[in-house]
């Protein structure tokens, strides 16, 4: 079992995880109306196990919603405030969300804004949520394809992650979660970069180590710089190409991507940005490509959506005065943020992608 402690909140994380989360609930929050949050996956998979090990939930009021991004929307909060009001949810209530980053990003966004704000506690339960989404206080919603564009910091109550969730997940899904550990250990960690890349997948009880250690170097930074003003932009290493590539192919049904294997894609590209632009060693550089080349399926990304890709970078929130900012590496383990990049740079970068696969 380990617990860190974040901004205002602590993080639990261990098999004892929901033992844990059953005491917090009758010590705070024994009188309150509580209402959990979930989409097809979490209700089916993940609600079971929960309610079995926390009593105390078997009354709790069911929300649920479509699982993915394209239901990370302002409407969808729409309906879910209208439930609130109609099951008479008041200012002690509490929202348990359970789910991937999309439950936990929009759960915190509703708790937080409902009657000025509701307490919330977040149950991740995909890789990707319990290594990126459980710390930082991030809650928001897309505008249409543009990702988080509408959203506010706000830490809950408490964060328990139990890695026997996992257990659920594919491997697809798996993978999508664990470019963000490759984040962490690119950004500012290089022997855990080396223990990433030995990471064994089909080894259960390798995960509470790898979750614990991405949430120490995630929670160090944003206990740094909580509003992303500094160092904690360092954490957005990989999405700036990455999430124009997500929002790119949510334009397109036909081509789903996940978030993880967008940011795949942007780290290989942004690592080639650091090369010529930080210098990034051209060891480190092949290193990346093809440690995330081995795990990850390729896709080709046509030369007809630069333009667009660049259009979409254009609405990151990091940007200012129109150009666009990228969080580079120095060297694997070190980071730098800020760093304007010209079009025809990016396009390199996608092209330098496109050639290696």
């Amino acid at each position: 079992m380990h617990k860190i402690q974040a901004i205002n909140y602590s993080v639990t994380i261990g098999e004892n995880a929901l033992t844990k989360l059953a005491s917090f609930i009758k010590q705070k929050y024994k009188d309150s109306k509580i209402f959990i949050m979930v989409d097809e996956n979490s209700m089916n998979y993940c609600l079971p196990e929960l309610i079995i090990k926390v009593e105390t939930l078997k009354n709790a009021e069911i929300i649920e919603i479509g699982s993915g991004e394209e239901n990370k929307n302002i409407e969808i909060c729409i309906q879910i405030w209208k439930v609130l009001t109609e099951l008479k949810a008041d200012r002690k209530s509490l929202l348990i969300n359970l789910g991937g980053g999309v439950i936990t990003d929009m759960g915190g966004f509703i708790a937080s804004t409902f009657k000025r704000g509701i307490d919330f506690i977040n149950l991740p339960t995909t890789l990707l949520s319990q290594v990126d989404a459980s710390v930082g206080g991030k809650t928001g919603v897309d505008l249409e394809s543009l990702k988080n564009q509408i959203g506010m910091f706000c830490n809950p109550k408490a964060v328990y992650i139990f890695p026997g969730f996992l257990k659920t997940l594919s491997k697809r899904e798996i993978l999508s979660g664990y470019a963000e550990v490759i984040k962490h250990g690119l950004i500012a960690d290089k022997s855990y970069w080396e223990e990433v890349k030995m990471m064994d997948f089909a080894n259960n009880d390798s995960w509470e180590k790898i979750i614990c250690q991405s949430i120490t170097i995630k929670n160090q930074i944003v206990n740094e710089d909580p509003y992303e003003n500094n160092i904690r932009k360092h954490l957005n290493f990989g999405h700036t190409i990455g999430h124009a590539l997500e929002s790119y192919f949510m334009e397109d049904a036909q081509k789903n991507l996940l978030h993880g294997e967008a940011i795949a894609v942007g780290i290989i590209c942004e690592a080639y940005l650091s090369h010529i632009k930080m210098g990034l060693k051209k060891e480190e550089l092949e290193d990346i490509c093809n440690y995330i080349l081995n795990i990850y399926k390729p896709i080709y990304i046509d030369e007809m959506s630069f333009h667009r890709l660049l259009e979409m970078m254009l609405h990151d929130k990091k940007n200012e005065k129109n150009y666009i900012h990228f969080a580079l590496l120095t060297g694997i383990g070190a980071a730098t943020h800020g760093k304007k990049c010209t079009a025809d740079q990016i396009f390199e970068a996608l092209k330098f992608y496109n050639l290696r696969v």
